[in-house]
C-alpha cells in the first residue's frame, strides 16, 4: 500500500469513526436546564470534542492496522474491485 492510499484510508476511517463517536454521552442545553441565551437548546451542554477526537483517533489507527494488515498479507485486496487497478 502507498503513502497516498494509506493516508486516504485512515482519513475515511477517521472521520467514519468520529462521526459513530460524537453522539456518545452528549446531554442537550435543554435536558441539562441551562440554555445559553441566544443558542440552540437541542445544541450540546458539553461536546466534548478533544476527548471524542483522541478517542477517534485510537479507534482509527486500530482499524487502520487491521485494515492494512490484511491488505500486506493479501487477504484482502482492492484488485478484486472494479476500477483502477493499485500495484505497489
Amino acid at each position: 500500500m502507498n503513502i497516498v492510499l494509506g493516508l486516504a484510508l485512515y482519513f475515511v476511517i477517521w472521520w467514519t469513526i468520529l462521526f459513530a463517536v460524537l453522539p456518545i454521552g452528549i446531554r442537550s442545553q435543554y435536558e441539562a436546564g441551562e440554555v445559553v441565551p441566544g443558542s440552540e437548546g437541542a445544541a450540546p451542554e458539553k461536546p466534548m470534542l478533544l476527548k471524542k477526537a483522541l478517542i477517534t483517533t485510537v479507534l482509527a489507527a486500530i482499524i487502520f492496522g487491521i485494515v492494512h494488515l490484511f491488505m500486506v498479507e493479501k487477504i484482502v485486496s482492492l484488485d478484486v474491485f472494479p476500477g483502477p487497478t493499485f500495484h505497489d
